[in-house]
C-alpha cells in the first residue's frame, strides 16, 4: 500500500457521517479531527488513492450516510474489542474491502459489481463530485 501525497481534506459535515459518530464515541483516544485525518490516510492507502478527485471521494464518503455506517463499524470495533482508533479503523477497512459491490448496488448507484465495497463507494463519491464540478 502506498500513501497518498495529496492533502487530507477536512470534513464538510461535522454534524453527521463519520466525524459526528466518532465525536460521540467515548472510547476514542484522539481528538475527532485527528481520527478523521487518520481514517482518511488509511482509506487512501487501502484504495490506492492517488488523485485529488479520489481524496474528495474519501472526504465525501466519510461525510455521507455510508461514512456513518463505516464509523459505526469502527466504533463497534473499539467498544467490542477494546482496541485503539487506528486498529479499529484498519479492521473496518479490511472488512469493507472484503465485501463486494452487489448487482443491486450496481443497478441503483452505478458502481461496478464485484469491486471491493470501500473502493467502490470512494470511487462513487469521487465521480459524483467530479460530475458536479463539471456542471
Amino acid at each position: 500500500m502506498t500513501m497518498t501525497a495529496h492533502a487530507i481534506l477536512p470534513s464538510r459535515n461535522e454534524d453527521y457521517g463519520f466525524f459526528q459518530t466518532l465525536t460521540n464515541c467515548p472510547q476514542r483516544e484522539r481528538r475527532s479531527a485527528e481520527v478523521w485525518t487518520l481514517a482518511s490516510r488509511l482509506i487512501a492507502a487501502a484504495v490506492s488513492a492517488d488523485t485529488e478527485d479520489e481524496m474528495i471521494g474519501i472526504r465525501d464518503f466519510l461525510d455521507s450516510r455510508m461514512g456513518r455506517h463505516f464509523a459505526d463499524d469502527v466504533v463497534g470495533n473499539m467498544t467490542g474489542c477494546n482496541i485503539d482508533c487506528e486498529t479499529a479503523i484498519n479492521a473496518a477497512i479490511r472488512r469493507w474491502q472484503g465485501w463486494r459491490i452487489s448487482k443491486r448496488t450496481e443497478r441503483e448507484e452505478g458502481i461496478p459489481a464485484g469491486l471491493p465495497y470501500l473502493t467502490g463507494w470512494v470511487q462513487h463519491f469521487a465521480i459524483t463530485a467530479a460530475m458536479a464540478d463539471a456542471d
